[in-house]
């Protein structure tokens, strides 16, 4: 069994990929793993150093909008997880035409090499951002898209681009909508880990607006579980919530990080609030957990862990704090 992770080297795509070379995911012991990642600024070789040395790992340097490598690679696989994408927010607000490129163009290209290739089945990768701001319940899977940010919109034009190809096509697709997603080997641009190592140096943190968003929280591990569970089980043509163990304000996240790094409300900076900030995102899983997924991590526990996994890999996140990170392989 061959099976193509694109954006492999990035921080959920990378779990995922340690996780099957570990055995971690039943019926797939064994498989060979591609991965292709741009190794652009989040795509990180380290990130897969734990299973550098696998005889089932294969990595390949590539852009997901490269059409002639994306039908090379895909060629002769089973299976194919797309979690390449841009996925900063404040970046696609500063610069969209990056998120466009990737997050639309690039899922096109990966279908059309999937549909060419025949591979068994394709999972498209995505977010709860796609449905906008919340204001109460919980968002079915077949709810209206409403996306604020440019990331979001990118996100939910990939996610009609992979679903199109399943209409049109045949092709098997389905599509994952995940929460807020945390864990080792995140980027040290996104919240948590952000705030973590910035606490660690006694740097301060910055709060946009008045703290009130709330944001779900699933652990890599339990996002990637609902993944697999979907690869191995899910319905073509079919989306799929992956929801968390807690939902929470900002001002409550800021509070429990600043309590495990032992640091006080002195070391927040208040910071004008994003523009076109969503004030709340909420998934309704069910659809999921009748398939048998349930978050296997407490929040607070899951959180701990992370803090003290910076606490002990600084070699890891500062040099990508610097810039200097190692991303390319070779």
């Amino acid at each position: 069994m061959r099976v193509l992770v694109t954006g492999g080297a990035g921080f959920i795509g990378s779990h995922y990929v340690r996780t099957m070379l570990g055995g971690g995911y039943p019926g797939f012991t064994g498989a060979a793993v591609t991965v292709l990642d741009r190794f652009s600024y989040a795509g990180n070789l380290d990130n897969l150093g734990p299973v550098a040395g696998h005889p089932g790992l294969t990595v390949v340097r590539g852009d997901i909008c490269d059409a002639a490598l994306v039908a090379r690679v895909t060629s002769g696989h089973d299976y194919v997880v797309n979690f390449a994408a841009e996925t900063h927010v404040d970046r696609s607000i500063s610069s969209a035409s990056d998120f466009v490129a990737s997050n639309v163009c690039g899922v096109q290209v990966v279908v059309q090499a999937c549909l060419d290739a025949g591979v068994r089945r394709l999972v498209q990768v995505s977010t709860d951002e796609v449905y906008g701001s919340v204001e109460s319940g919980s968002r079915a899977e077949d709810a209206p898209l409403s996306p604020s940010s440019p990331y979001a919109a990118s996100k939910a034009g990939g996610d009609l681009m992979a679903l199109a190809y399943a209409r049109t096509h045949g092709l098997d697709v389905c599509v994952t909508r995940g929460c807020n997603t945390y864990g080792p080997y995140q980027y040290p641009e996104k919240v948590i880990p952000l705030f973590v190592t910035n606490l660690l140096d006694g740097l301060a943190v910055p709060l946009y607006g008045d703290g009130g968003n709330v944001r779900a929280w699933v652990h890599v591990d339990d996002h990637c579980r609902g993944i697999q569970l979907v690869l191995g089980e899910g319905e073509p043509g079919r989306v799929y919530h992956v929801g968390g163990s807690a939902e929470l304000t900002n001002l409550a996240l800021t509070q429990q990080v600043l309590e495990r790094c032992g640091a006080g409300w002195d070391k927040v900076t208040g910071v004008p609030d994003r523009k076109g900030h969503d004030r709340r995102y909420s998934l309704d899983d069910s659809r999921l957990r009748a398939m048998g997924y349930v978050p296997g991590v407490p929040f607070g526990a899951g959180l701990t862990d992370v803090v003290r996994w910076y606490r002990a890999n600084r070699e890891w996140w500062e040099p990508l704090k610097r810039g200097a990170g190692r991303r390319l392989p070779g």
